[in-house]
């Protein structure tokens, strides 16, 4: 049988190799277990640092043909830029809401490249729709904001950091660009400035331009409160309201300024546009300052004033009365007037026969006294719904809605009730046969009673409704009516009374001129009536010679020259001759260009009086010039608006231009600045355009 060798027992007993092992495994499994944890940790630094310094801050949302819509989560804001991150058209925040700070990256339109949407649990709905066929050479984004619950505050602010912005609504002291004005949030509405000087008044469209070829047009459907934070930003918001109010707008953008307000800005009424009667423009306005108590003296003054006017060889005008002159005109002629205040005896009424002689505008308003005849018998007929109204409680009468004008308690004409619409023309049209007037001024469209005692409008009425409804009243009567404030109207054939100025060299006065027509125009009011020679807000004659020639200068290349102040009670004989020169240079030379113009803004919506940089939209120089204007593309004016300066400094624009001085024949370079130009007391700069 095989020998059977006995196996060489371990060098390590046994009972020690097993106890070793033992050993290892803790040492292992202690040094695995470090490591873990620093895996664990080093992995948890680097999504720390992915999440919060490696990871892009910003995400493309949209994505047009040459721009695009950027997510910058970092500061919660919305960018439009070049797809080539080389321009930024605007910066939009929405830091304030919603408060998050989970960037929305997920969009939830599926996979839709023309849409993005994104909802936040219980707050807000956000969708945005890349409009690619709004206009030929500009993209549009809409963007629109729906709340999820009442409380919920909507807010968009546009950022004015390297960015001039234009257009919105008419202020108190107006400047151009609009980025040194400081509104608190408000509704956006037209107010009275003379009643509300910290409101938006006289002319407003929901559309602002900016210099970096950026135009924002905001749902014209849905109200939205603005506020303007000087050199900040401006904000749109929503109002308080216990319903869900969406806040909706659309922002577009173009190669330049003058690119995107011609493909968006000029096509802000869908209507076809009709000139006003431009006869006008031939005409001076004279302001008739009277305080009396019947119409005969009222047809006294005018007779007496009409003779100053031609004895001071100051040509044909038109004299224009207030309404409560008006008021006792009317009443002069018979038992039912206009407005119907008493019966008048016999001895009383007269022929107005010498007044059919004079060249007057008369001034109404859609409000009527409680004490007058008409109010009162409309309570008796059954009419009382041709004033604004609210039901009774059974609904078998209307009560109408009491407010307060010119200090008297009145009624407001329901604009939305055609038979009262028919009778108030009616009455007019008679009104203006008996006094043979041609030129009406219709104010009083601001103002909502509704609003007034805080009681909800009917939506007929809501926000500025009743101003679009009364200017297209206006167009009825004729179009050589003149409206006190314009919105959604710049279609019509009207003319706009200018807001009064303060007698001053103020943004409120004079400085204020240029920075109003360059707004007016840019909104598409290109046929308004400027504030008087001087300036109107007090009511009382201007003093100061200076500030009243200054002010013709400028007054002189305006489509009207409107007074306040006849040139006789001003000053020297000086006044009187410069006034008369400047009427007939306003005829002979500016007339001709604004019809000319008018022409070009009939057919293309294109403005007549232009700012600097629609001759040099990438001028940078031009985005903030608020003392110089163009007539069309071929005549700069360069007013002086300093006290006591007879030299200014004048930009002219464009480098593929020359300019000629017209009282010297100079001519000069595009893109120059002169320094220091001498502008003498009883002169104004204007330049020709010549191309080189």
């Amino acid at each position: 049988m095989p020998h059977t060798r006995n196996r060489n027992p371990s060098p390590i007993p046994e009972v020690t190799w097993d106890s070793g092992l033992k050993e290892m495994n803790e040492t292992w499994k202690g040094a695995i277990a470090c490591l873990g944890v620093a895996v664990f940790f080093v992995m948890t630094i680097g999504i720390i640092y992915w999440q919060v310094v490696d990871q892009p801050h910003k995400n493309w949302i949209l994505k047009g043909g040459f721009s695009g819509l950027i997510w910058e989560r970092r500061t919660h804001s919305l960018i439009i830029q070049t797809l080539a991150e080389d321009k930024t058209f605007a910066e939009i925040d929405v830091g304030n809401f919603p408060d998050s700070d989970v960037p929305f990256v997920k969009n939830l339109c599926w996979l839709n490249k023309t849409e993005f949407c994104y909802t936040w649990d219980a707050i807000a709905d956000l969708k945005i729709s890349f409009e690619s066929d709004y206009a030929a050479a500009s993209e549009c984004y809409s963007i629109n904001w729906t709340p999820l619950n009442c409380q919920v505050e909507l807010k968009d602010c546009f950022s004015m950091a390297n960015i001039s912005w234009y257009g919105g609504a008419s202020v108190h002291a107006q400047n151009w660009p609009i980025n040194n004005v400081n509104v608190s949030l408000q509704p956006f509405i037209v107010s009275n400035l003379r009643d509300n000087p910290t409101g938006y008044g006289s002319v407003l469209e929901r559309y602002f331009l900016g210099s970096t070829g950026v135009a924002l047009l905001v749902a014209q459907e849905v109200p939205v409160h603005i506020s303007i934070g000087s050199q900040r930003h401006f904000c749109l918001q929503t109002p308080p309201s216990s319903e869900l109010v969406p806040l909706q707008y659309m922002v577009c953008v173009s190669n330049n300024i003058k690119t995107v307000h011609q493909e968006v800005g000029s096509q802000l009424s869908e209507h076809e546009r009709v000139l006003p009667n431009t006869d006008i423009l031939r005409l001076p306005f004279w302001k008739l300052l009277v305080n009396v108590d019947s119409g005969v003296k009222v047809e006294r003054e005018l007779r007496t004033f009409h003779n100053r006017l031609k004895r001071h060889r100051l040509g044909e005008g038109v004299i224009s009365i207030g309404e409560h002159s008006t008021m006792l005109l009317s009443d002069m002629q018979d038992h039912e007037s206009l407005y119907g205040r008493k019966e008048m005896s016999s001895q009383e009424t007269k022929d107005l026969s010498l007044v059919k002689l004079l060249n007057i505008s008369i001034t109404l308003s859609p409000y009527m006294g409680v004490d007058t005849r008409p109010f009162q018998v409309s309570l008796q007929d059954g009419t009382e719904s041709f004033w604004l109204s609210l039901p009774s409680k059974s609904h078998s009468y209307q009560a109408p809605l009491l407010t307060k004008w010119k200090g008297k308690f009145s009624v407001k004409l329901n604009i939305t009730n055609h038979a009262a619409v028919s009778w108030f023309v009616d009455r007019v049209s008679s009104l203006q046969s008996k006094l043979g007037v041609e030129y009406i001024t219709l104010e009083g469209g601001e103002g909502n009673p509704f609003a007034e005692q805080a009681i909800a409008p009917p939506k007929t009425l809501a926000g500025d409704e009743y101003i679009g409804l009364f200017a297209a009243v206006g167009a009825r009567i004729g179009d050589s009516s003149i409206v006190t404030a314009g919105t959604r109207s710049s279609h019509l054939p009207l003319f706009v009374q200018m807001t009064p100025l303060q007698a001053d060299w103020s943004y409120s006065g004079i400085k204020g001129i240029i920075p109003s027509i360059l707004h007016y125009s840019l909104l598409g009011y290109n046929f308004f009536i400027p504030d008087a020679v001087g300036g109107s807000l007090s009511n009382e004659f201007v003093t100061d010679e200076e500030l009243y020639i200054r002010w013709l200068e400028i007054a002189a290349f305006l489509p009207v020259i409107s007074f306040h102040t006849p040139p006789w009670v001003c000053g020297e004989d000086r006044v009187l001759n410069l006034t008369r020169s400047y009427i007939s240079r306003h005829q002979e030379f500016v007339i001709p260009l604004v019809i000319k113009y008018a022409e070009e803004w009939l057919a293309e919506g294109t403005p007549i009086f232009r700012p600097l940089w629609w001759i040099s939209p990438d001028d940078l120089l031009t985005f903030t010039i608020d003392n110089e204007f163009l007539i069309g593309d071929e005549v700069l004016v360069a007013p002086v608006t300093e006290r006591g300066a007879v030299h200014r400094d004048i930009y002219l624009p464009g480098s593929d231009f020359q300019w000629q001085d017209m009282s010297n024949a100079q001519v000069f370079d595009g893109g120059t600045l002169l320094k220091s130009y001498p502008v003498n007391l009883e002169e104004v700069a204007v330049f020709l355009r010549r191309i080189s």
